[in-house]
């Protein structure tokens, strides 16, 4: 399970690190914990909220586009 959700949590990572929303990702300093980098400042969160964080993040880019369209 968690390594599903680890898998995801990359996924969406890479989605917005190429949408340029954030400069980078990767493992956290434990195995529960995820770091992405936002606005330049490293953020480790539990790997729940760092979904949710890629996923907010990466819908309100989508809303944004979609808006200025």
């Amino acid at each position: 399970m968690e390594a599903a959700l680890r898998e995801e949590i990359r996924q969406l990572a890479e989605e917005a690190f190429h949408r340029r929303l954030i400069s980078g990702y990767g493992d956290g300093p434990t195995k529960n914990e995820y770091q992405i980098v936002f606005k330049g400042k490293p953020r480790h969160l539990p790997l729940k909220r760092a979904r949710a964080f890629l996923d907010n993040l990466i819908l309100r880019s989508r809303v944004r586009k979609a808006s200025s369209v």
